[in-house]
């Protein structure tokens, strides 16, 4: 047996537990860091071979592992903006250089450009929403991505093209019996404009409406005629609806705007209005902004609407614990974490989005001082080795005395 490898064996042991305390201290250091992940140190002996019944002893390796894939517990705030994921999946942001990472750390906050940023400066990345079909994704690549920007929310006015209205038209009415209602819609600054209809009976089972508007053209429904069947079911237009001709009014533009009106009837009642809708809105400003469970970043606006902008993206790999831990609470793709993958919220295998609310780091405290109390002894004990090791060379180098 050697006494050099005596304390070497000692030295390999307070090294080990060295990286261990360092562990302990980033954990504690970091147990109030949003979306952290506890760092470990897992030891695996060292053995070097035993000759002619000479035990040579060896050491301690150090593995550091992180726990990425397990999640912490949530603290709920009063930030729409600030976001937590329940389940996989990873937030993907980029800094200054274009580079992306990704992160479990929501803390995201609304600059002067429209931009969503996290505390440590990388802003949150997506895709512009569509109502129609979600954006192609490059499932195993970043392309396509771009920063969450909301800088175009402001004071919002859309001019209506589509509405409804239905009325039920009186059958015992005489012919030449006229009643008149209106509808109001938006024009293209936000202005609300009334728009005036006039039906008028002409015969058993046929009536004609009209039009006005306050603008430039007045008319903008030349005499139409409706025809109903023996039920008092319209049949007349076939295609149930009506375009209203688009007029200018004080500089602003009402476009063309078509109106169903499937659903008017003549039955034995009074002249009433089933249905009178509009799409469109008037100038609004902007009153904050919602995060649903899905990614979906809309703006919500004083009159109540609430306009989609952008879709979150996500992203995951086979084995998140492999994952290369940069500074910022951020993660790069390593050879053994496995592939990239993107999706969306709510997805499979991606978990949900809770806005208004953070991931806490998953650092027990308690059990990081245990751990540190353990090494603290276990380096006191490789130490005392190291110690007789160099007493008893100190014995040998006296023998010669």
């Amino acid at each position: 047996m050697s006494l050099y490898g005596t304390m070497r064996t000692g030295v390999s042991g307070m090294n080990a537990q060295s990286n261990r305390l360092s562990t302990v201290a980033d954990n504690i250091a970091n147990s109030s860091t949003v979306g952290y992940k506890k760092a470990s140190v897992q030891f695996s002996s060292m053995i070097l071979p035993t000759t002619n019944g000479a035990y040579n002893s060896g050491g301690v390796e150090t593995d550091v592992r992180y726990s990425i894939a397990s999640q912490g517990t949530f603290s709920y705030t009063t930030s729409e903006t600030d976001l937590a994921i329940n389940g996989d999946g990873f937030f993907i942001v980029k800094g200054g250089d274009g580079t992306p990472y990704l992160t479990r750390a929501g803390s995201f906050v609304l600059q002067d450009d429209g931009t969503l940023k996290n505390t440590a400066g990388y802003t949150l990345q997506g895709y512009e929403y569509d109502s129609t079909t979600d954006p192609t994704i490059v499932v195993n690549g970043f392309d396509g991505l771009q920063p969450v920007d909301l800088s175009g929310s402001g004071i919002s006015a859309v001019a209506s093209t589509t509405g409804t209205l239905n009325v039920n038209l009186p059958n015992g009415a005489a012919d030449g019996f006229e009643q008149k209602t209106s509808l109001k819609v938006f024009d293209s600054q936000g202005s609300s404009r009334l728009i005036e209809f006039t039906y008028t009976k002409v015969t058993d089972n046929e009536w004609t409406v009209t039009a006005t508007g306050p603008g430039t053209p007045a008319t903008v429904l030349a005499a139409t005629t409706l025809q109903f069947d023996t039920d008092g079911q319209l049949i007349t237009p076939a295609s149930g609806e009506v375009d209203l001709d688009p007029f200018t009014i004080s500089g602003a533009a009402v476009p063309q705007i078509t109106l169903q009106i499937g659903g008017t009837s003549q039955l034995a009642s009074s002249f009433s209005v089933e249905v009178g809708k509009v799409d469109g809105n008037a100038a609004s400003k902007v009153k904050g902004y919602e995060i649903d469970e899905k990614g979906v970043v809309s703006v919500a606006y004083e009159n109540g609407d609430l306009v989609p902008k952008f879709r979150v993206a996500m992203a995951s790999v086979q084995s998140p614990d492999n994952l290369n831990p940069v500074a910022g609470n951020l993660y790069t793709q390593s050879n053994n974490s496995g592939v990239v993958i993107l999706g969306y919220a709510g997805s499979s295998g991606f978990g949900s989005i809770i806005s208004g609310a953070l991931e806490d780091s998953n650092v027990d405290v308690a059990e990081e001082l245990t751990a540190m109390i353990e090494s603290q002894r276990n380096y006191t004990a490789n130490s005392k080795v190291f110690q007789t090791g160099s007493e008893l060379m100190e014995v040998l180098v006296n023998l010669k005395r």
